[in-house]
């Protein structure tokens, strides 16, 4: 079965422990009092994405695409007109748009550098906010992102999509709950790609079709080079989290969230660039992140940028091990427990059909299950859902791979206080955990 007959005939319905299901009165999806007006910040890729498969669900609506390059703008009509019959209204500048009476929520799927700036700057505004992961470029953004919630009583979910899955969190209860492995003290976890070079940028005049100074918006003034728009900004500091934000950090949510883990203990790192070192990728494609908590447990993540050989039979995953055996997770909504003596003692398929890689580069297991998430983000602001990803957690699931990045970038083993995961008696790295800001452009609450 396709993917958008799945949803429109019920598919979304059939499956789903925790997804409230959007039921409708008898004026239907567009009843006024159902309705929600959207925003998507960002739609070159996986807001593009996003749109699709909100402007799907019941009672949404994608109102506004906010992009400052006219090809992602045009790429995002061209994607929501197959999703609605209603042309969104472009505003470029996110300041503008979160002017809008009529605007009930923004979608924030813009490079890493404006993922909190836009969601505080969102909070404040009244809007609720969808923002993808990771919720920000340093902690103490992510810190202040937490508190505007808090502050103005916003909804922030986090697209840490995972905890939406009906067999994730299947498999949560038999972990935490019924405790199948018994006491569980270690989780490890994967991600490997084939990323190419991505040469050296020669600064070239910017093209009439970006607004480069808003596209900077919240990062101090860099020039215009050939090589930064639109993805491999993703490995420069300047802007980019590393592929320990850009992936990991689903996988180390996953550890947190079966293991019962908050604020870690120590945090190192190893690894570089390694593959191709002679290029403009400054952060590692080559790297291990280890973490250790309160109460006897660990985790980690090796990430794999320009070499995808699989690990444990795939290219992303992870793995929990307990006293009486492990979890097993292949990197989508399936699972196998293992005994000790090696016989599986349980393993539950994906039910859903489910996007390769090769054909969707934007979504790791298909439009359904991004589906299942950001119709919880929609249930629970018509307060029918309680959040799965709201940011108290994904702040700290982003906070792993950013101390993690902090390590790297220091050359340190980090201590960090357990009660809040802040870096202790180390100066040179502490002050990784905030960054500059262009004049006037520093988020505030």
């Amino acid at each position: 079965m396709k993917r958008r007959n799945f949803i429109k005939s019920g598919g979304l319905a059939g499956l789903g422990a925790g997804l409230t299901i959007l039921n409708f009165p008898v004026f239907g999806k567009n009843a006024p009092s159902n309705k929600l007006v959207l925003g998507v910040m960002g739609v070159n890729s996986r807001g593009n994405w996003l749109a699709q498969c909100a402007a799907k669900l019941p009672g949404a609506e994608i109102g506004y695409v906010c992009d400052v390059e006219d090809g992602a703008i045009a790429k995002g009509l061209k994607a929501i007109a197959g999703a609605q019959e209603k042309k969104p209204t472009v505003i470029r500048d996110v300041r503008k748009l979160l002017e809008r009476k009529d605007l009930d929520a923004l979608f924030v799927a813009t490079p890493d550098h404006w993922h909190a700036p836009a969601a505080i700057m969102a909070t404040a505004a009244g809007k609720h906010v969808y923002v993808e992961k990771p919720c920000a470029h340093n902690p103490a953004e992510g810190e202040m992102l937490v508190a505007a919630a808090k502050k103005f009583n916003r909804l922030v979910q986090m697209g840490s999509q995972r905890r939406s899955w009906p067999n994730m969190q299947q498999a949560f209860r038999e972990i935490k709950e019924q405790h199948v492995l018994g006491k569980v003290y270690y989780g490890k976890s994967w991600y490997l790609n084939n990323r190419k070079p991505i040469g050296t940028g020669k600064k070239v005049p910017v093209p009439d079709t970006l607004n480069w100074d808003l596209w900077q918006g919240p990062a101090p003034r860099r020039d215009y080079l050939d090589n930064i728009v639109h993805y491999d900004w993703h490995w420069r500091w300047h802007w980019g989290t590393a592929e320990t934000c850009n992936n990991a950090t689903h996988e180390l949510d996953c550890l947190r969230w079966f293991m019962d883990l908050d604020f870690p203990t120590k945090v190192t790192s190893a690894g570089g660039r390694y593959a191709y070192p002679k290029d403009d990728w400054e952060t590692p494609d080559t790297q291990t992140l280890n973490f250790e908590f309160e109460g006897g447990k660990a985790i980690s993540w090796e990430g794999r940028s320009c070499n995808n050989y699989g690990l444990e039979g795939s290219d992303r995953g992870f793995a929990i091990f307990g006293e009486n055996g492990t979890l097993y997770v292949p990197g989508n909504d399936s699972y196998k427990i293992v005994d000790n003596q090696g016989k599986v003692v349980k393993e539950v398929k994906q039910a859903a059909p489910s996007e390769q890689r090769a054909t969707n580069l934007v979504s790791p297991a298909g439009e359904y299950y991004d589906a299942i998430h950001i119709s919880n983000f929609l249930e629970s602001i018509r307060g029918k859902a309680k959040l799965n990803a709201e940011i108290n957690i994904g702040y700290r699931s982003t906070l792993l791979p950013l101390l993690g990045n902090i390590a790297q970038r220091s050359g340190s083993i980090l201590h960090t206080d357990p009660s809040n995961g802040h870096i202790l008696n180390n100066a040179e790295a502490a002050q990784l955990w905030q960054r500059e800001y262009e004049n006037g452009w520093a988020p505030k609450i």
